[in-house]
């Protein structure tokens, strides 16, 4: 069979066609009576997941015709290696963990890695395998939120490896609240006081997933950030004072939490520190994460926030901007390509759109937005779900690739994803 990339775009129109004929042919008509299947129909997506993803990557036409009808590639698949625990080597085999560094630098030049989840199963597990590595440790928070069902999933697949745990502490996130904040600091506390040795930390939530492979991601840091951290961000905005100048009640799932109406108004910041404005994500050397978990600023700043908007959006890289700071960068702004989001007041200058859908004001990726996506400079991009799992599936497939190409060290036959593999899609009605 003709690969898709060497094919004419008449052909992949033929495909989409094929489909929409079979899908109609498939549908009851009105005037049936015929009762409503109980889940959708299966189709087949494509027995060249890489040609699909190439062409997408490409920005083709017709390709984002086919994958309008691919909605649930392989997650089942993936959470069946997980049901019976134990046979760990089956696990990790199956599941194509790298289980070996793939190069002499890498194996020397460690890092760590936050990992916040509270949903999203399979993706989570498609995160940590593509960037995990032996060298590198992972401290893995699971919202306390999260089902039990959920958590035994994820247990399962951390005791599977020495250099994934679990956070000690776990918190009831909340978006825009302090727990969020407080997610990480459970983290680098056990992470300090792991027997594990790291050069940074990066932080990563469930629905983030990596541009770069680690070999990129470790030069970029010592090519550009060498012993600096990587904190995007500013000095405070006027637009945004309001959010640390009042006080803020918590939104939760069981509701706001409550402020004394004599708090309103917040003190003024602690230690007179000035207050920025950046990126809740970041690249921090383990020495800054010692003195954040240690100095008097740092844990005045962190009481202080506990009633502030989005205090990650200004805790890190407040405290980054200090001279005396480990790894400080004072006089740094936006630069540092930490994560690639499109945010919705930037449509037009920064990014062409959002081709999925906006939530909470950035996009959560849809397959048109690949292009975009693989051409950032980014480390990492943000926000994909499972409402096109396409898009992880080909950021994956792309991802394993690049690593085991880049690989200067003997690849196991199970690291790469098999060629032949299909997309079976459900498609949504």
């Amino acid at each position: 069979m003709s690969q898709l990339r060497a094919t004419k775009p008449g052909l992949l129109v033929c495909v989409a066609i094929c489909i929409f004929v079979l899908l109609y042919l498939r549908n009851p008509t009105p005037e049936e009576t015929e009762e409503e299947p109980p889940y959708p129909a299966v189709v087949e997506c494509g027995f060249y997941p890489d040609e699909l993803c190439s062409a997408l990557f490409e920005g083709k036409g017709a390709a984002l015709q086919i994958a309008r009808f691919c909605k649930n590639p392989h997650s089942s698949q993936i959470l069946a290696h997980l049901r019976t625990p134990g046979n760990c080597s089956r696990i990790s085999r199956e599941l194509r963990f790298i289980t070996r560094p793939l190069s002499a630098e890498e194996g020397n030049f460690s890092l760590a890695y936050i990992i916040t989840i509270h949903k999203e199963l399979a993706m989570f597990v498609q995160l940590l395998r593509a960037i995990y590595v032996p060298q590198n440790v992972y401290c893995i928070h699971v919202d306390e939120k999260a089902p039990k069902k959920y958590k035994t999933v994820v247990q399962t697949l951390v005791d599977c490896f020495e250099n994934i745990f679990i956070s000690s502490k776990r918190a009831r996130v909340a978006y825009t609240g302090f727990t969020k904040l407080q997610a990480d600091i459970h983290c680098m506390k056990d992470l300090v006081h792991s027997k594990f040795q790291w050069n940074y930390v990066i932080n990563l939530c469930g629905q983030d997933f990596p541009i770069k492979t680690n070999k990129e991601i470790i030069h970029y840091i010592r090519s550009k950030w060498n012993d600096k951290n990587i904190t995007p961000g500013v000095m405070q905005p006027p637009n945004t004072k309001s959010k640390t100048s009042e006080s803020h009640p918590e939104s939760t799932p069981e509701g706001n939490i409550c402020i004394s109406p004599n708090k309103r108004f917040k003190d003024k910041p602690p230690h007179n520190l000035t207050i920025y404005f950046g990126s809740a994500y970041y690249v921090l050397t383990r020495k800054f994460v010692e003195f954040v978990l240690t100095d008097t600023r740092a844990k005045d700043m962190l009481r202080w926030s506990k009633d502030i908007q989005s205090p990650e959006r200004h805790y890190w890289v407040t405290l980054n901007r200090l001279r005396d700071a480990p790894g400080a960068t004072p006089d740094a702004g936006w630069e540092g390509n930490v994560r690639a989001v499109k945010w919705r007041h930037e449509e037009g200058s920064v990014h062409d759109g959002c081709k999925g859908r906006y939530d909470h004001e950035s996009c959560v990726y849809g397959p048109g937005d690949l292009p975009w996506i693989i051409r950032s400079p980014s480390l990492f991009a943000n926000t994909f779900d499972s409402t096109d799992p396409l898009v992880v599936t080909c950021l994956e497939r792309r991802h394993r690739l690049r690593a085991v190409r880049q690989a200067e060290a003997p690849v196991e036959p199970h690291w790469r994803f098999p060629r032949d593999s299909h997309f079976n899609g459900r498609r949504s009605r």
